[in-house]
């Protein structure tokens, strides 16, 4: 530990495109920088509907992202239930990691699922972070399976 206190942020839903493209550029960072997620297969047709949220340090850097999919977008994700909702595309940048940028994202997430109605998020977690969404109450259901070439659990948590 450096002794020198972590730099504060804040988690807010993306609505200015400016954040949009921050959300974006954090997720390509992670996912096609890091792990080798084909960009074409990282930005879909959901983007445009879904809840984004960002988490920006004061002085503008953004550090993480995720997004929220409702109604129909969901319901292809959560097995046909119109009141949970698909918490996905959960990015924290490199340098960002263990501030608690993470847990304030899915914090974030589940309070807009809360805003708009919903009763449970239902997420894909790669197999490495099991056990972060496990902290958070998420309990895994289902078979492993491979998303992008990367092997996902599927997981819920009442909201």
């Amino acid at each position: 530990m450096s002794g020198r206190p972590a730099p504060s942020y804040v988690v807010r839903v993306a609505e200015e495109p400016a954040d949009r493209e921050a959300c974006f550029a954090v997720r390509k960072e992670v996912f096609v920088g890091e792990q080798g997620v084909p960009e074409d297969i990282e930005y879909d047709a959901y983007d445009a509907e879904a809840v984004h949220v960002l988490a920006v340090r004061e002085d503008g850097v953004p550090l993480g992202t995720g997004r929220l999919l409702l109604g129909e977008a969901a319901v292809a994700k959560t097995g046909a239930d119109p009141s949970v909702g698909s918490l996905g595309r959960l990015a924290v940048a490199a340098h960002a990691r263990g501030l608690g940028v993470g847990v304030a994202l899915v914090r974030a997430i589940e309070e807009a699922a809360r805003e708009r109605g919903l009763t449970a998020v239902d997420l894909h977690a790669q197999t490495h972070a099991l056990g972060f969404y496990e902290r958070l109450g998420y309990q895994p259901y289902g078979p492993e399976y491979l998303e992008a070439g990367i092997a996902h659990q599927g997981m819920r948590r009442s909201v």
